[in-house]
């Protein structure tokens, strides 16, 4: 790494710690004694959603929160929570190394993590996501929840 107070390149790391997914390092030149930050992170393939009317466009994390946001509006989730969420859903998505996701899928993942941290961001998610049209939908979708908590999936370790 080189040094941006003198141009040296041998320098040499004094710390590192995991901030955010990052490594910080700080780093101390040996020629010129100056210490300095450098934060590295994987670099990711570019991930493209295919979109309903065939068009693709690039991943947006902002948008993927924004969405997030509107349906945690006035409800106990910390943005923390929020964050965590889309970086399990980026993480998962950069681990199946895929150049393309469709927004169900990416709306799949975040109503499966919805449903564990707020069930009425969870509904107000999926009458966006699903296109709800009517109060029936919401009653289907509330029911369904219903099952599931009651019928938990079997073959989980307890």
């Amino acid at each position: 790494m080189r040094c941006p107070f003198c141009g040296e390149e041998d320098t040499k790391v004094v710390d590192s710690r995991s901030v955010e997914g990052k490594k910080k390092r700080r780093r101390c030149c040996t020629k010129c004694g100056k210490r300095f930050t450098t934060f590295e992170s994987v670099e990711r393939p570019l991930l493209m959603v295919a979109k309903r009317d065939g068009s693709f466009e690039p991943f947006n994390r902002n948008k993927l929160m924004g969405g997030i946001y509107n349906s945690i509006k006035k409800r106990p989730v910390k943005m923390e929570q929020v964050n965590a969420l889309v970086d399990e859903i980026e993480a998962e998505l950069a681990n199946e190394m895929v150049s393309t996701v469709s927004p169900d899928r990416i709306g799949s993942m975040v109503m499966e993590r919805l449903m564990n941290i707020d069930p009425v961001a969870y509904v107000r998610f999926a009458s966006v996501y699903l296109r709800f049209s009517d109060a029936a939908d919401f009653v289907r979708i509330i029911s369904e929840m219903q099952e599931r908590s009651e019928n938990p999936v079997s073959g989980q370790d307890a």
